[in-house]
């Protein structure tokens, strides 16, 4: 008797099933890639194509034309064009932190599967006293316990590394002012004092304690607006605002050190920065005891930027760093 029997389904049939559900689930995927992601973030940092092509090692020609791909695919424009500059409009900043954020995790992923995956190197900010007297020993600290890890750092006032922390061109910041911004922490981190200085020949230079009324006959040489020196020093010279005498503002803390040491201006500048140059008797502190030129510096994150096991690991170091005020 014949029995009816349940027909064979070829091993095939199954497989072939399997790839038309992956052709469905591709047709739906994404219509971007990392390296879109990885011009897009470029572009935005240097606002030029050529600049963000050289920084990824490519043509400019390729990368204009990835970057206009990325925009015609969901048919919004993420810069707006002047000439050669390309501004970052308002869609692009929308989209610029979940970029950063992405390609963070993704360079993090990359160093997993390639058996590397740990502290890597990142971005960093800092102002002048911090980059020039205090990043250095960080950054050695740093490379020493992770070798092959170098870091870059910019050297800036507060206003303008503050200003690329919020546009993600840095990853993180040590700073010496303060600075308000919606999308930016500002977490207080060390203690630093501000000193006046003067020509050892200046007749103030054998006065101590220095009068307020005789330093505010002098005219002054001092930091920019922008930066945290000028930021502690308006705060401090408040009171006696309208007596005080500015005669030059300049940019650099060199360049006011040596600017006090050949002339009768009076300056102002961290106890970090002129502490060479008082040893070796160029300049001299005024004691002022009524002007408290105390400040803290701070370290500067964005509040959406993913912490990579690099920036955790360099946070780490800068928890040990012991004060750097001469009065704590």
């Amino acid at each position: 008797m014949l029995q009816m029997m349940e027909p064979v389904i070829p091993a095939f049939s199954k497989f072939k099933k399997l790839v038309i559900s992956v052709k469905i689930i591709d047709k739906s995927d994404m219509r971007f890639s990392l390296r879109h992601l990885q011009i897009f973030a470029a572009t935005a940092r240097h606002e030029t194509i050529s600049a963000a092509a050289e920084e990824l090692g490519m043509s400019q020609s390729a990368a204009s034309a990835a970057l206009i791909e990325l925009e015609r695919r969901y048919d919004r424009p993420l810069f707006d064009r002047a000439g050669k500059r390309l501004k970052i409009n308002e869609t692009g900043r929308s989209l610029l932190p979940a970029a950063r954020d992405l390609l963070d995790r993704a360079e993090e992923i990359d160093a997993l599967l390639a058996g590397r995956l740990g502290p890597a190197s990142f971005r960093l900010g800092a102002t002048q006293t911090i980059g020039s007297h205090v990043a250095p020993l960080l950054m050695e600290t740093y490379v020493q316990r992770h070798p092959g890890r170098p870091l870059t750092l910019e050297i800036n006032n507060t206003a303008a590394i503050a200003g690329k922390i919020a546009d993600f061109s840095l990853d993180l910041a040590l700073v010496e002012g303060e600075y308000a911004h919606p999308d930016l922490l500002m977490t207080q981190w060390l203690g630093d004092e501000l000193v006046l200085i003067c020509n050892p020949s200046h007749p103030l230079a054998s006065r101590s304690p220095c009068p307020v009324d005789a330093l505010l006959a002098e005219r002054w040489v001092v930091r920019e607006k922008g930066s945290g020196t000028r930021q502690t020093l308006d705060r401090a010279m408040h009171p006696y605002w309208s007596e005080w005498q500015i005669g030059m503002e300049l940019q650099q803390i060199e360049a006011i050190i040596e600017m006090v040491a050949v002339s009768s201006l009076v300056g102002c500048v961290s106890h970090l920065a002129a502490r060479q140059s008082l040893e070796q008797g160029r300049i001299v502190q005024l004691q002022v005891p009524e002007i408290d030129l105390r400040r803290p510096f701070f370290i500067l994150s964005h509040r959406e930027k993913y912490i990579t096991p690099g920036i955790r690991a360099f946070l780490e170091i800068c928890k040990t760093t012991p004060s750097l005020d001469p009065r704590a």
